[in-house]
């Protein structure tokens, strides 16, 4: 809701600054609890929970906002360079958040693999960690989960303690057929827990594998100024990142092999904002930059009722040098809103059920 809110912010304060008039400022969506007037402004507190809306004099054209009275402080009366902007400063807001969170994050200590340390500085409290299970592998039956510090492997009178990527695999070839108990710490905790695992073929490129992907993580605490230059390139590259991924995840569900297991709700982000909690604060303001380039970048499709598919409206009428017939543009907008509704109605049915 805070990442949201901030999106709309950059919305309104854009708005305020060209003189268009904002109607209403909500947080959560309707209906509507209570609402404090200030100025021609309502900021309203309603039932949803799901984030937050600003209500933008001329957004959706009508008779009245293009040619009454008020229209001179509509949004469509505006110049188109005025309307996009107000459309981009929520996108905007996002990035800046992010990377606001990746800079308090290194300033606090952050999370960073050994591959992505700058030169001059070294990590502190490096563990091997695991950053991903596969499912039903050896590893997920064990019990280990991302993020679990792997700290000792041992399997008979064998056994290694400065465990390694190389050391582990090396560990796994030599067992394959032996089970292999795995010390690790989870979470702020230090106590030492055991999974029991035994390599199966086929999952590492047809060698023995016990189905994890980790990686060297130690904490990175960097000097104020330095912090916010590399927040600033952890914002850029999580950017790239979240766009490749994203993509991937259209292009798989219009070839018709995509699947709601990889897409997370509203409800789905209170576990995995839970999980990320118990790391400490770094880890918890990292994951919301996270989800915060997720909005940003999300809001740029091309879509009705999205930033992105008000601004190609914009880009058509600029070319056609004329606006869009209103009841088409509202109408389109109306449609893509309800898609949106749809589909964050069946991501949380998805949620909820991956809950029992």
């Amino acid at each position: 809701m805070v990442l949201v809110i901030a999106h709309e912010a950059g919305h309104f304060f854009t708005a305020k600054a060209f003189k268009i008039r904002v109607d209403e400022f909500g947080f959560g969506f309707p209906p509507k609890l209570f609402g404090i007037k200030k100025g021609e402004t309502e900021y309203t507190i309603n039932a949803l929970p799901f984030g937050g809306f600003v209500k933008i004099y001329g957004e959706n054209p009508d008779e009245e906002n293009t040619n009454g009275p008020g229209a001179s402080r509509s949004l469509v009366s505006k110049p188109k360079y005025q309307q996009a902007l107000v459309m981009v400063a929520g996108i905007c807001a996002n990035f800046v958040l992010a990377w606001l969170l990746f800079s308090f994050g290194f300033i606090s200590g952050l999370p960073t693999s050994v591959s992505s340390v700058p030169s001059g500085y070294q990590l502190q409290n490096t563990h091997l960690v695991v950053v991903s299970v596969l499912a039903k592998s050896p590893a997920e039956i064990s019990g280990l989960k991302t993020g679990d510090k792997i700290i000792s492997i041992e399997s008979g009178k064998d056994s290694v303690q400065n465990v390694s990527p190389d050391t582990l695999k090396s560990f796994v070839l030599t067992h394959s057929n032996k089970e292999i108990q795995i010390g690790y710490l989870r979470g702020k905790s230090s106590n030492t827990s055991i999974a029991s695992v035994t390599p199966i073929l086929g999952l590492a490129d047809g060698k023995p594998g016990i189905g994890i992907a980790m990686d060297e993580i130690g904490t990175l605490k960097l000097p104020i100024l330095t912090s916010f230059w590399q927040g600033a390139k952890l914002d850029w590259t999580v950017t790239k990142e979240t766009v490749v991924g994203l993509y991937g995840l259209i292009s798989s569900g219009i070839r018709g092999q995509g699947s709601f297991s990889s897409v997370t709700g509203p409800v789905g982000l209170v576990g995995i904002v839970g999980d990320a909690s118990k790391f400490g604060l770094a880890y918890l303001l990292s994951f919301a930059a996270l989800i915060s380039v997720n909005l940003a970048i999300i809001n740029l499709i091309p879509f009705p009722a999205l930033d992105g598919g008000r601004l190609l409206f914009l880009l058509i009428e600029k070319i056609k040098g004329s606006r869009l017939n209103p009841k088409f543009a509202n109408t389109a907008n109306m449609v893509g809103f309800a898609i949106l509704i749809i589909l964050m109605v069946l991501v949380t049915y998805h949620d909820v059920v991956k809950l029992f």
